[in-house]
């Protein structure tokens, strides 16, 4: 017998929580959940849609596609310092397909667990392949990192290494298995980006911005730039990158991937020079190596620059260096 949609949601993902939720007064079944914030909290809500072939290849497993949906938006989270608490999936199959479905279900569910969050509803429909995740979470009031916040003087933080999911990315498309170690690193980096939670909490009340790096550090850092009305200079050599990036590609490339690539999802910060030594005792506790690339400017008078641009920079000096434009989904 044919599955329905309220069958295949109760069996698939209507499963029993070992850590009961006591912010969750009701989920999955009724019209809508029913949650609760705490007091003197802001509500963080984000919401991000993954289409087959436009930002998954069908080659994907179920697995690493249910991980990278949930992962992405605990990054957007993460972010703006919240804590991520529940999301709902919006679930869209060409057809019912039950291997698929229980191998997705349980790395979504496993995911959600590994971050103490909860899945609390949402929707099935047929059609192209297509997964919406909305996620909340909850933020001290009036502490979000917000992209306008950025202040002339800032220091300019990223975390971790750029460049491995593009360079993953791009082996995955020319065929190329990952035979040995640095393949494999990026490769999974593509496939599994790390959302940085504990590091989004605790640049609460030490950072003035922040973005999560989903479609290259120079277009992303544009939107802290163009929000906050400032410019930023960056030093190219101090881009973060991996050795098995640079094992495999050189220096020119791998600035590339870094700035216009995308899909790290590491995050973007920017810090006032007074809570530097505060932010490197608080990395010190976290395994979550972080750069200072740069720091934040007055806006550009030059019109070659722009008013909200980045001068980039080598070695301290400055350099003509235009970066490839980052991902737009409208542009061709």
């Amino acid at each position: 017998m044919a599955m329905g949609e309220f069958d295949l949601i109760k069996h698939y993902f209507e499963q029993p929580q070992e850590q009961v939720d006591d912010s969750v007064f009701l989920s999955i079944g009724d019209d809508c959940a029913l949650v609760s914030v705490p007091e003197n909290s802001q509500l963080a809500i984000t919401t991000d849609t993954m289409v087959e072939h436009t930002h998954f290849l069908p080659s994907i497993s179920p697995e690493d596609l249910a991980y990278k949906v949930v992962a992405t938006n605990l990054s957007d989270l993460a972010s703006m310092g919240a804590q991520a608490k529940w999301v709902s999936l919006a679930l869209t199959l060409p057809k019912v397909d039950k291997n698929w479905l229980a191998r997705f279900s349980q790395s979504l569910l496993h995911t959600l667990k590994n971050h103490n969050v909860t899945l609390i509803g949402g929707d099935t429909t047929k059609g192209p392949l297509s997964i919406t995740i909305t996620a909340q979470g909850f933020v001290e009031k009036g502490r979000a990192l917000c992209r306008h916040q950025a202040k002339v003087g800032d220091l300019i933080y990223v975390s971790g290494t750029l460049g491995d999911s593009a360079a993953g990315l791009q082996q995955i498309l020319s065929g190329k298995r990952a035979v040995g170690f640095d393949e494999e690193f990026l490769q999974q980096r593509h496939l599994r980006p790390t959302p940085r939670m504990e590091l989004g909490r605790a640049l609460v009340g030490l950072a003035h911005a922040a973005i999560d790096l989903s479609d290259g550090l120079n277009s992303d850092l544009r939107h802290i730039l163009k929000r906050s009305q400032c410019a930023a200079e960056i030093d190219l050599s101090d881009l973060p990158l991996s050795s098995s990036l640079l094992n495999h590609y050189d220096r020119t490339q791998a600035e590339q991937f870094a700035l216009s690539g995308g899909e790290d999802y590491e995050l973007c910060f920017t810090v006032p020079p007074e809570n530097q030594p505060l932010l490197e005792s608080r990395l010190k506790n976290l395994d979550v190596p972080c750069t200072c690339i740069g720091h934040i400017v007055s806006a550009f008078e030059q019109k070659k620059c722009g008013p909200f641009s980045i001068r980039f920079l080598r070695d301290g000096q400055p350099i003509d260096y235009s970066p490839n434009v980052g991902f737009d989904h409208f542009k061709e």
